[in-house]
């Protein structure tokens, strides 16, 4: 019997081939370069993350959620599952597995995150490799990793980065399925959109006429079975996406949480009126008959008319806020008055002038010394060109003219193909899926939430890389063609540079070395074009060379910026002196999740300022640790909680939240993320006190959102609970715990570890006993 006996100097299959060797049929720098972008990325998305900090909302949830399995599956904000997010709990379950392997850090909450912004990266060179080729893909992937938004978002706690890897795989699933006209894939790309609907809810459902125009349009099989997949698919959608709602639903209501943002307690109203409809309170739409708590009433993130002075193009205060010279008039939040948060918008109209945190110089406490003018929680960031705007245009928009160019261009010289022609199917996906989502933006409220813009890096990343390559193909055929590409070039040149220059302060050189290099581009590449002169090739490629570093040396500068103590990357996703993020003076800057400073950063007042250090807004310190007092008074009433449910009660979930972070304590917040929240309402709550549920109140000290935006004009069920708590249940006197009794306006007991907030009340404990 003959033995056949294999040379093992000769590679048998492409399979054997060494990682960082490119498979048979792609160039051979191809693996290699995907291998220094991935490390690239891996490297930007999880510099420092070792000094991360918790995201202080969402955080208290992934810690309820790696108590027990009831609140991982709900989202419930407290381990005593008396609430839920206000959000579906989808992006949050990844933080949780990773919290419960590796134990309860800030890192373990941002390394998911991590995980999935190189995922993305690679799911995108996947996509734009089968569409454009290797070098469009490295090109995309490129772009990709050099837009500040796509870093900030991937070292973000929040919705958005889960997000982004699902409508990706649904988009490599879809482009999968078109090739081929095959369903299977086509009901995977559902139901990848199904689940990205459970991390962030009907803005996956955005993504759904890019998909299902592209399948309808190029799959090569009948119309008749195009629309028979697409129907199956869709029911896989919907079955997917309605799954946690429907189960949440048809769960006995005293069996599970209560629903934040809803005055109805439904899984519904909370994510088509809260989360949905209140986002588009511009339009003339109201979520008021849906059950959810409405934008006006203060709910909600970033809503355009939540109680930040609605609309007062400057004139700060708090909506409704008679004491203009209180925590939310001129005097502190900045107005008329430019001191501490500065500006003559304070926290912002949602048209407000300089709106924003700073709007000027010197002694405002966010000093926007590299942002004049609009941004932060107003200005600039409301009306349909918001998009343009600094904050958010210079986080993710430095490569909209060449996009656009792109998709124009791709899908006129695409004309007269085949119905099933895979380059111009392309371009109507990425095409489709950018102005989608650019006019959703547009019309709805943003507020300052860079890391939503990480849904439109992608199509901006991958009309980049197929536009380029397109445009320099036509360039080398020459022809009147030939002069898009530098026409390109000079126009996103150009683009760029005028961005970079309304930060003057901020890398100075920086819109003149765009210029100069667009410029040199331009010159190159009409010198270069084909038939004018013998050296054309080598100048050709210098131009082309010289053209990438003209659209991707601004974004590239400022993502590097995480490196840098003073433009890191905040918790709102941006990175660099943009948005909530203003650099030496940031109110959003480096130190972690909006960390730092009071609202967060290394820095308050200037480089080194009096407040530097541990932030009060976005992070509750690196290890969620308590103060002496706080312990002393959580072990005084854990001490006599007997049988109760509840350790003690809180006014709002930041009072609540340095007790669920520290110590994982069953404390019951009031008023959900709003404070406008009917849960419970003062019938429950006397309930709970007479049927010993629960016997300690802790008042005062709210900050946050439960404490901001609780306190407004009219009588909430949080209001009512704290007036009966103050005539019928008995103070503690604060030094039985080690607290202190004098009076003030600074808290007796911080609300968050190792800083009082100026102008909130002072804390105080009550004991409850039944039958009061």
């Amino acid at each position: 019997m003959a033995t056949t006996v294999l040379d093992p100097t000769v590679p048998t299959s492409a399979d054997r081939r060494a990682p960082w060797r490119s498979p048979v049929d792609q160039p051979a720098y191809a693996r290699p370069a995907l291998l220094i972008i991935t490390v690239l990325a891996a490297v930007l998305y999880a510099w420092g993350i070792n000094h991360s900090q918790y995201h202080t909302f969402y955080a208290n949830a992934v810690r309820s959620m790696t108590e027990s399995w009831k609140a991982f599956f709900y989202g419930s904000f407290d381990p005593g599952n008396s609430i839920t997010l206000d959000k579906l709990p989808g992006f949050l379950w990844p933080q949780a597995l990773s919290a419960r392997i590796f134990g309860f850090h800030p890192w373990a909450l941002t390394l998911p995150q991590v995980i999935e912004g190189v995922a993305s990266l690679l799911v995108l060179y996947r996509l734009v490799r089968r569409w454009a080729g290797v070098n469009a893909a490295l090109i995309a992937a490129t772009a990709f990793l050099l837009t500040p938004v796509a870093v900030g978002l991937f070292r973000t706690a929040v919705e958005d980065p889960a997000f982004t890897l699902c409508v990706l795989l649904a988009a490599e699933a879809t482009q999968r399925a078109a090739r081929d006209g095959r369903l299977g894939p086509l009901v995977l790309a559902g139901a990848w959109v199904g689940i990205g609907f459970q991390t962030k809810m009907l803005e996956a459902w955005a993504v759904l006429p890019a998909l299902a125009l592209v399948y309808l349009t190029s799959a090569p099989i009948t119309l008749r079975k195009r629309l028979a997949h697409l129907g199956l698919s869709a029911v896989v959608m919907t079955a997917v996406s309605l799954s946690w709602m429907l189960a949440v639903t048809l769960a006995p209501v005293k069996d599970r949480p209560y629903v934040d943002g809803t005055t109805n307690n439904s899984a519904f109203s909370m994510v088509i009126g809260y989360n949905f409809l209140n986002r588009f309170s511009s339009l003339g739409i109201s979520a008021a008959s849906t059950g959810s708590v409405s934008a006006t009433q203060g709910g909600g993130h970033g809503r355009q008319q939540a109680a930040w002075g609605v609309d007062r193009q400057g004139d700060a205060g708090r909506a409704g806020q008679p004491d203009r010279n209180g925590p939310f008039g001129a005097g502190q939040y900045g107005g008329h008055g430019s001191t501490q948060y500065g500006g003559s918008g304070g926290y912002g109209g949602a048209h407000g002038g300089s709106a924003g945190y700073g709007g000027g110089q010197g002694g405002a406490r966010t000093s926007a010394a590299h942002q004049p003018g609009g941004g932060g929680w107003g200005g600039g960031q409301n009306g349909w060109s918001k998009m343009f705007g600094q904050s958010l245009a210079s986080q993710t928009g430095w490569l909209y003219p060449l996009a656009a160019i792109a998709v124009v261009c791709g899908l006129m010289w695409r004309r007269g193909r085949p119905r099933t022609d895979r380059i111009r199917s392309g371009f109507l996906l990425w095409g489709v899926w950018l102005t989608t989502y650019f006019l959703v933006f547009s019309a709805g409220s943003v507020g300052g939430h860079m890391y939503y813009m990480g849904v439109i890096a992608v199509p901006l990343a991958a009309l980049t890389g197929g536009g380029i390559t397109l445009m320099w193909r036509a360039y080398r055929a020459g022809g009147r063609r030939a002069w898009v590409l530098p026409g390109a070039v000079a126009a996103t040149s150009a683009w760029s540079a005028y961005l970079a220059a309304e930060f003057p302060s901020f890398l100075p050189w920086l819109a003149s070395a765009v210029s100069v290099l667009g410029l040199a581009a331009v010159v190159l590449l009409v010198l270069a074009r084909p038939g004018r002169t013998p050296s054309g090739g080598r100048l050709a490629l210098a131009g082309l060379a010289a053209s990438l570093a003209a659209v991707l040396i601004a974004p590239s500068t400022w993502a590097v910026q995480v490196f840098n103590p003073s433009y890191g990357s905040s918790g709102m996703g941006s990175v660099g002196p943009s948005g909530m993020n203003r650099g030496h003076g940031s109110a959003f800057s480096a130190s972690g999740r909006m960390g730092g400073a009071r609202w967060g950063g290394g820095t308050a007042r200037g480089n080194a300022g009096p407040r530097a250090g541990m932030g009060d807004f976005g992070s509750v310190g690196e290890n969620g640790g308590l103060s002496a007092t706080q312990r002393k008074l959580l072990a005084y009433a854990t001490a006599r909680q007997g049988s109760a449910a509840y350790v003690f009660a809180t006014t709002s979930w930041s009072g609540a939240s340095p007790f669920i972070l520290g110590t994982g304590a069953h404390v019951l917040p009031l008023g959900g993320f709003s404070g406008r929240v009917p849960f419970p309402s003062e019938t429950q709550f006397r309930q709970l006190v007479d049927s010993g549920k629960l016997r300690y109140v802790l008042l005062g000290g709210d900050r946050g959102r439960g404490g901001m935006f609780g306190r407004g004009s009219g009588t909430t069920a949080t209001v009512q609970i704290t007036d009966w708590v103050r005539s019928a249940c008995a103070r503690v006197p604060a030094s039985t715990f080690g607290g202190t009794d004098s009076p003030g306006t600074t808290p007796t007991l911080p609300a968050f570890p190792g800083r009082a907030y100026e102008g909130a009340t002072a804390q105080t404990l009550y004991r409850c006993a039944p039958g009061h």
